[in-house]
């Protein structure tokens, strides 16, 4: 019987993972997929890097040639365009990251995970999740078909999309969010502009529909990844029967990008998701506890994902190990609660940004002495969602409505 079994081998499984071998538990991950695997969220923040290192994978991190990050820029048609430089920031720790390839940068925690002694079996899927008073089984479908009982005291669900405890145990429940579209691809950009950063993702609002907006994150040998996210209805203005057309025709809407990307060729094959943001009723219950997107997904905004995952991770394993030693835990209170708190902030300025305010703030001219506000801001999206030291992270809504309220007045 192992310690602890972990569903997923993505940022959160391997981290959380590597944690628990360090402290001398014994720990296996069942992963479906094989590694690398394509998947986006791939500007990383920088409130990610403390867990990295943490977890001692910084260094292979940092050495895997992935393209330097220090901020992120936004573009709207008819505004400045505005940059945020994320070692300007009101909260203490790194500032600056990487944005990545997600193939290469899974591969390279799961790798790590290993060299550790975790246990990672890929091409596994689990079938099923039960409990009794001593352990938790699941059953698994190995990569050569055959069927098993697997024991654990306790299952970490990192699985991310695949969301496959809520689904066993029947905990959805509906995201608050409405459903949204992303198109998206990898593109050799052929970028000449000097006054384009590589170092910030590109954030662009739609000229045209404020609810629309482009990403274009740029990775190493030149290389991009470029996506745009809006309601299926608005997406669907621009279609065409061909995926990758559709993507180039939201993309030639906006002038500035257009030209931005006038020599770019689209390397992959252009992808769509639609209606991703989830949410489940609880995550932790009886011998099992949700990392990352396994628990909830907001928006690609904000790039909130991983940082989400990694975050959830070592905020679990503690408690994971307080279990294993029979002590009292209160999952809901010391890991449900305190991991909501940081999401509801993202939550909070994602709202905004759709409905507008946030994106009042974004472009207001910063008057001269409130520098403090956009440290404070940048922050949040540098992805210090949980430094309640921060007004506008501890009282996040009342912080942004009445500044987008000044904002919209001046």
């Amino acid at each position: 019987m192992w310690d602890v079994v972990i569903i997923g081998a993505g940022p959160s499984g391997a981290l959380a993972s590597s944690l628990l071998v360090q402290k001398g538990y014994s720990v296996c991950i069942y992963e479906k997929e094989y590694f690398p695997r394509f998947s986006i969220g791939e500007s990383l923040l920088p409130h990610c890097m403390q867990f990295i290192e943490q977890a001692g994978m910084l260094d292979a991190v940092t050495n895997a040639g992935f393209q330097f990050k220090n901020g992120a820029a936004f573009h709207k048609e008819g505004e400045d365009d505005v940059t945020f430089d994320f070692t300007e920031k009101f909260s203490e720790g790194p500032g600056t990251t990487f944005q990545v390839t997600r193939g290469t940068f899974d591969k390279i925690l799961a790798d790590e995970a290993e060299k550790s002694g975790v246990e990672i079996n890929y091409g596994s899927t689990v079938l099923s999740f039960e409990t009794n008073e001593k352990n938790a089984e699941l059953q698994i479908l190995d990569s050569e078909g055959n069927t098993k009982t697997v024991k654990a005291k306790m299952v970490l669900d990192a699985s991310g999309f695949g969301r496959v405890l809520p689904k066993l145990l029947d905990i959805e429940s509906p995201s608050d969010f409405p459903v949204r579209s992303a198109i998206f691809s990898h593109f050799d950009d052929g970028i000449t502009d000097e006054n384009f950063d590589r170092n910030k993702i590109l954030i662009t609002v739609h000229p045209e529909h404020s609810d629309i907006w482009y990403w274009l994150i740029p990775l190493a040998d030149g290389i991009s990844s470029i996506g745009v996210v809006g309601s299926p209805e608005k997406i669907k203005m621009s279609e065409s029967s061909d995926m990758q057309q559709t993507l180039i025709n939201l993309i030639n809407e906006d002038s500035h990008l257009s030209a931005l990307l006038s020599n770019s060729k689209m390397v992959r094959e252009a992808r769509r998701l639609e209606g991703y943001s989830a949410n489940v009723s609880a995550l932790s219950g009886d011998r099992f506890a949700l990392l990352g997107n396994a628990g909830e997904f907001l928006d690609p905004v904000f790039s909130s994902g991983v940082t989400i995952a990694l975050r959830s991770a070592t905020m679990a394993v503690p408690l994971v190990i307080k279990t294993l030693e029979n002590k009292n835990v209160d999952w809901h209170a010391e890991y449900d609660v305190p991991l909501r708190k940081g999401i509801n902030v993202f939550k909070t300025f994602v709202v905004g940004w759709y409905d507008g305010r946030f994106q009042n703030v974004i472009f207001h001219k910063t008057p001269d002495g409130q520098s403090d506000i956009k440290e404070m801001i940048s922050s949040v999206l540098a992805g210090y969602a949980w430094d309640e030291k921060n007004p506008f992270v501890a009282n996040s809504e009342r912080y942004l409505n009445v500044l987008a309220e000044i904002c919209t007045d001046t």
